[in-house]
């Protein structure tokens, strides 16, 4: 049971703000390691049909302006389901927020107050929230792809 709520939580979509009518679509994989027919390993992505703590998950959030006119200061927000931990991101616009998305850095910057008062440096089980800003703008017709890697936990 707690497999089929942590596939329906991972599921759940990212938001988008912008200008004019991007769509977005969220999908999520899971990484499998598999040996080929020489014995040798190989990872593969497959739908998550069941998944369990500790499975690495891929997330693709792929966009497309399907507006009139190209769309300007396109963000991309996603939260990550209480149920993943986040592992991370390669892609140099992502940023990271580790208070729910009040505030966003890199996660080298960024910072938890502990139950104690005192402040340490974030980790990645910490994050919250990714975000991309999309400087250039989206010409009609116009897409991308962004992607993240989390854990089941």
């Amino acid at each position: 049971m707690r497999a089929l709520l942590v596939l329906f939580a991972l599921l759940l979509p990212a938001f988008a703000q912008a200008e004019g009518s991007v769509s977005l679509e969220s999908r999520v994989f899971v990484e499998r390691i598999v040996k080929n027919a020489d014995g040798q390993r190989k990872a593969i992505l497959q739908k998550p049909e069941i998944v369990t703590p500790g499975d690495q998950l891929v997330f693709v959030l792929a966009y497309i302006n399907k507006g009139t006119k190209s769309a300007q200061k396109f963000v991309v927000t996603n939260p990550l389901p209480q149920a993943v931990a986040f592992q991370d991101v390669r892609d140099d616009r992502a940023q990271l927020s580790v208070d729910g998305g009040k505030t966003w850095g890199r996660l080298a910057t960024l910072k938890v107050r502990e139950t104690d008062a005192k402040w340490r440096s974030a980790r990645p089980e910490d994050v919250t929230h990714i975000r991309w800003p999309i400087e250039q703008p989206i010409p009609v017709g116009g897409s991308g792809q962004l992607s993240f890697r989390g854990i089941v936990r």
